[in-house]
C-alpha cells in the first residue's frame, strides 16, 4: 500500500491568535517600509511569500518584491506569479543566473550533475540562485523572507529579526512563529492563489529536478534533495555559500 502524502492543512476554524499574528505582520511591514528605504520581499512564491505579499498590498508598504528564476523552476510556479501580480496588484521583479555561467556548468557537468555529487549541487544552487540574490540585494539595506520555524528542525531557532552579516543589512523572518494552520488559515481567508504542487503533496517546493513530494509525518523539507543526507537540506540562500560552491564559479 502506497503510503499517504503529506497534505496541506485546511483548520476547520481560525486559529485562536491568528487576528493577532496578523496585526503584528500589518504592524512590522508598514515599520520595515518606513525604517528602510530599499527593502525588498525575496520571494519564491510559496505560500508564506504570498501572505508577506499579501501584506504589502494591504498596508501599501513601499517594499518590492522580486523571484528569482532559476530556469528549472516548476511550470505551475510560473504560473503562480502571473496570479499573484494580478490578485494583489504587485509587481514581482524577475532574476535570472549569468546564462554563461549556467552553460559552463552544465558542460562541466550536464544537467543534472548535481545528482552526483554534493558539490556539484552546492555550486548549482550557487550560479542559479545565491549569485542572481546577491545582485538583486545589492544596494538594500534590509530584506524579507517566508521562512517559519514549523518548516523543519534547521529552522527551530530562526529570529523574527537579525542581521545578514554577511551582506551587511538587516533581515526580517516576519513569519518565523506562524504555525502551519497559521499559514493555511491565511491562504484560505484571503483567497491566494498557492502553487498547485501543495495539492500534490509538496510542502516545499524549489527547482523541478530537485523538488518532490512527501509522506504524511515526514520533515517538510524532506522532499528537498531528497538523495542527499539530512544535514545538507539547504541551497546557500540562508547562509554563506560552501567554498565547493565558490570555487567553482572561478
Amino acid at each position: 500500500m502506497t503510503p499517504a502524502l503529506w497534505q496541506r492543512p485546511r483548520p476547520a476554524q481560525p486559529p485562536a491568535d491568528f487576528a493577532v499574528l496578523l496585526e503584528q505582520l500589518h504592524v512590522a511591514i508598514a515599520a520595515i517600509g518606513s525604517r528602510f528605504r530599499r527593502a525588498a520581499l525575496a520571494s519564491s512564491l510559496s505560500a508564506e511569500d504570498l501572505v508577506l505579499m499579501h501584506a504589502i498590498a494591504v498596508t501599501a508598504a513601499p517594499i518590492e518584491v522580486f523571484m528569482i528564476d532559476t530556469g528549472r523552476l516548476p511550470l505551475s510556479t510560473l504560473r503562480v506569479r502571473q496570479a499573484s501580480e494580478a490578485r494583489m496588484g504587485v509587481a514581482i521583479r524577475v532574476v535570472t543566473p549569468d546564462p554563461r555561467a549556467v552553460a559552463d556548468h552544465e558542460q562541466r557537468h550536464g544537467r543534472f550533475g548535481f545528482y552526483e555529487s554534493v558539490a556539484v549541487r552546492h555550486a548549482c544552487c550557487h550560479l542559479r540562485k545565491v549569485e542572481p540574490l546577491e545582485r538583486a540585494l545589492a544596494g538594500r539595506d534590509a530584506w524579507l523572507t517566508g521562512q517559519r520555524r514549523a518548516q523543519g528542525p534547521e529552522r527551530a531557532h530562526l529570529q523574527v529579526e537579525e542581521t545578514d552579516v554577511a551582506r551587511g543589512v538587516a533581515k526580517f523572518n516576519l513569519l518565523a512563529a506562524w504555525s502551519d494552520d497559521d499559514l493555511w488559515h491565511a491562504v484560505e481567508r484571503f483567497a491566494l492563489p498557492v502553487n498547485e504542487l501543495y495539492e500534490r503533496g509538496y510542502p516545499s517546493i524549489g527547482c523541478d529536478p530537485c523538488s518532490r513530494a512527501v509522506r504524511a509525518g515526514e520533515d517538510p523539507r524532506a522532499g528537498r534533495w531528497w538523495w542527499e543526507t539530512a544535514n545538507s537540506k539547504e541551497c546557500g540562500l540562508h547562509r554563506p555559500p560552501p567554498r565547493a560552491a565558490v570555487e567553482e564559479q572561478r
